[in-house]
C-alpha cells in the first residue's frame, strides 16, 4: 500500500531529527525510481536537472511546469519529496506562498524558497525574503500534514560570499518560520561549522567533491543534497561516450551494467 501524503510528511521530518542523511536529485521519474530502488530514503527536486530535460537552463522553466513534473515524480515514487521552488516564481510573499501550495497539492511534503530574484540579478534584502517565508509558512499551515519548508540564503551560490550574511540571513528566516536552513555552495567545512552554530534549525548542506558525509555531519550538516550534479554526472558521462564514437569509431562505451528490471520493475 502506498503511503498517504500525511504519512510521506512525517516520515521526511523525522529523517530531520535523526543521524545526518544524504537526500539525491532525480531530474525524472526514472531517476526517482532508479533512487528509491537503491535505497534512499527521500527525494529532492533539482530546479537545474529539470530545467535540462526541458532542454532548457536553469531558471528557464515556469511553476506550472515545476507542478507537472512534482506530480510526475511523485507518482514515480513513493518517498517524500521536496521540491526546489526556486525564488517562489515571483517577488511578492504571495508568489512564494502560492508557490509552495501548488507543489503541495501535486504530492510534495517539503519545498525551498531562495532570497534571489532572478528578474533583477540581486538578493533580495532580508526582511522582504523573511516577508516571503512567513508567507510561504502560513500557507503551508493550512496544508494539513507538516509541510517541511527550507529556506535557501542564496549568497554565495551568486558571487556574494558573505558569510556574517549568510548567517543574518538564515538567522532571520528561523525566525520567520522556515524548518530547514540552507545556503548553498559553502566554501569551507568551517563555514558549515559557522551556520550550524549561529541557528538552531536543521542544515542542509549542498555536497561537493573533496568532502565526505561524515565531516559534513561532523561540521553540523543535517541533511546533504546533491543538487544538479547528479544530473551533469549522467550528462558528462552520456557525452563523453558519444564524442568518443564520433571521433575514434570505439563503440565500446557502449557496454551497460543498468538492471531497468530491478529499477524500474517495482
Amino acid at each position: 500500500m502506498q503511503p498517504t501524503q500525511s504519512q510521506k510528511a512525517d516520515v521526511f521530518w523525522a529523517l530531520h531529527e535523526g543521524e545526518a542523511f544524504l537526500i539525491p536529485n532525480p531530474w525524472d521519474a526514472g531517476s526517482a525510481k532508479v533512487l528509491e530502488a537503491l535505497g534512499f530514503e527521500a527525494l529532492a527536486s533539482t530546479s537545474g536537472g529539470f530545467a535540462f530535460t526541458l532542454g532548457r537552463m536553469d531558471g528557464d522553466v515556469t511553476l506550472d511546469e515545476v507542478v507537472e513534473h512534482t506530480r510526475a515524480l511523485d507518482q514515480a515514487s513513493s518517498l517524500p519529496l521536496s521540491i526546489d521552488l526556486e525564488n517562489g516564481y515571483g517577488s511578492d510573499p504571495e508568489d512564494a506562498a502560492r508557490a509552495v501550495v501548488a507543489v503541495a497539492e501535486a504530492g510534495a511534503v517539503g519545498g525551498s524558497i531562495e532570497d534571489y530574484d532572478p528578474a533583477e540579478e540581486r538578493i533580495y534584502e532580508v526582511d522582504h525574503a523573511a516577508e516571503r517565508i512567513v508567507a510561504a509558512r502560513e500557507a503551508t499551515a493550512r496544508l494539513g500534514f507538516p509541510f517541511t519548508l527550507t529556506a535557501r540564503a542564496e549568497n554565495h551560490f551568486r558571487g556574494n560570499p558573505d558569510l556574517d550574511d549568510t548567517i543574518l540571513r538564515l538567522q532571520a528566516y528561523e525566525r520567520a518560520g522556515a524548518d530547514i536552513l540552507y545556503a548553498p555552495r559553502l566554501g569551507s567545512l568551517d563555514e558549515v561549522r559557522a551556520i550550524s552554530e549561529a541557528t538552531s534549525k536543521p542544515l542542509n548542506v549542498l555536497a561537493r567533491s573533496g568532502w565526505s558525509m561524515s565531516e559534513i555531519a561532523a561540521a553540523g550538516g543535517q541533511r546533504i543534497s546533491i543538487g544538479a550534479q547528479l544530473a551533469w554526472v549522467a550528462v558528462g558521462a552520456m557525452a563523453a561516450a558519444a564524442k568518443e564514437m564520433r571521433d575514434t569509431g570505439d563503440l565500446s562505451s557502449l557496454r551497460s551494467s543498468v538492471r531497468l528490471e530491478e529499477w524500474l520493475g517495482g
